[in-house]
């Protein structure tokens, strides 16, 4: 299932997805200590402010939503991201949101719309955007409940999957379920926000899952992919043959690209996995060969802002505010990042990937409007973190 962009013009509530993750990407008062860091705060605040004035104004639909493809995932983004910049629970552009994903909580836990095949993912997005609602307790049964849901739909024993088959422990969408690696990281990033610690159960059953989806053979990863692409980063699933976005090597390996080495590295440290682990160590060093904020390394523009999503959330999760490349360059990530936002926000306010591509299902527009859910201001730094604040 997919969506294809070929150049057409967007409607509005499309380019809204877009708006959504670059509005998510930068929260407000994030820098406050010096002349520079409130240079760079007024420029996000700009950014912000124009991305929320186009949301309110020509993003939401009258049924709260903010698109009529995959409106529960979108919209618990969009919404997540108004909540975190500042906008109140109860303004009524969040009002409206909040009361359609409202409608949409199940008996069973879980937050979908009926016959959705979907319902990993949608559940996964509205627990980070009740998650950021839920500052006076209003939420908190809805997480619980959410939280095992999600957990329930996770491949494990439950499905007669052992911990030696490629489906364990992964989350994934369609009718089948077959998991992949984008939907686990939301699961993740969904747990950890509903408040599950990195050595939980579920937390280390992702972990498996997400450690055979990188190119780099260990006691973690002994499927047939690693050693006929060893570079250390990340694909899209070893479950059901295996399969890359990005496309095979001449031997049949599986080609590593960013947006899931991003998504790779932060879920490792999500479960708790160290930075001295040899896994991170290698996902890391096949970053620094490929740091590149015009492009998606690997998948050319395909999923450019999903890509800005998992490289700002792994890069705050390394707690790295300077980034140094394979040629010892160093890079201000979060200023380069700020940077390349403002160079493509519309004047009104949206931003637009124009590429003449066609969009998979792992880079669907709602996937490339997370892309800007990135960054959430913390103590000590940036970003939208897997706790407290969650994100996708």
């Amino acid at each position: 299932m997919g969506y294809d962009f070929r150049g057409k013009k967007m409607k509005s509530h499309n380019r809204s997805l877009q708006v959504l993750l670059l509005v998510f990407t930068m929260s407000a008062g994030a820098f406050a200590q010096t002349p520079a860091d409130s240079d760079r705060q007024n420029q996000i605040d700009t950014l912000v402010a124009k991305a929320i004035g186009f949301l309110k104004a020509r993003g939401q639909l009258e049924d709260g939503s903010f698109s009529s493809a995959s409106a529960p995932g979108v919209t618990a983004l969009v919404t997540a991201g108004l909540l975190r910049n500042g906008v109140s629970p109860d303004d009524p552009t969040v009002r409206k949101s909040l009361k359609y994903l409202e409608g949409l909580i199940h008996s069973d836990g879980g937050i979908y719309l009926n016959e959705s095949t979907h319902k990993n993912y949608e559940t996964s997005l509205a627990i980070l955007c009740f998650k950021e609602a839920n500052a006076d307790g209003r939420y908190t049964e809805v997480l619980e409940r959410g939280s095992k849901f999600i957990q329930g739909l996770q491949w494990d024993g439950g499905e007669g999957k052992e911990e030696s088959d490629y489906f364990y422990g992964g989350a994934g969408y369609g009718r089948h379920g077959r998991p992949d690696l984008s939907n686990t990281s939301f699961m993740v990033d969904a747990l950890v926000a509903a408040g599950e610690e990195g050595d939980s159960e579920a937390l280390q059953r992702a972990l498996l899952f997400i450690s055979r989806t990188q190119n780099l053979e260990s006691e973690h990863n002994t499927t047939p992919f690693p050693n006929k692409n060893p570079d250390g980063g990340f694909y899209y699933t070893p479950a059901n043959g295996g399969e890359s976005q990005a496309g095979e090597t001449a031997n049949g390996g599986l080609r590593s690209y960013a947006s899931m080495t991003y998504a790779g590295l932060k879920s490792m440290i999500y479960a708790g996995v160290d930075k001295d682990d040899a896994r991170v160590k290698a996902a890391y060093a096949w970053l620094q060969k490929h740091y590149d904020l015009k492009s998606n390394p690997g998948m050319g523009t395909a999923g450019l802002y999903y890509y800005y999503h998992t490289f700002a959330k792994a890069l705050n999760a390394m707690d790295s505010p300077v980034f140094i490349d394979d040629e010892g360059e160093e890079h201000d990530w979060r200023m380069e990042l700020i940077e390349e936002l403002a160079s493509r926000q519309q004047d009104n306010g949206s931003w637009l990937n124009l590429s003449l591509i066609h969009i998979s299902e792992t880079t669907r527009p709602e996937r490339i409007s997370f892309s800007v859910f990135c960054l959430k201001k913390k103590k000590g730094g940036w970003g939208g973190g897997g706790g407290g604040g969650g994100g996708g």
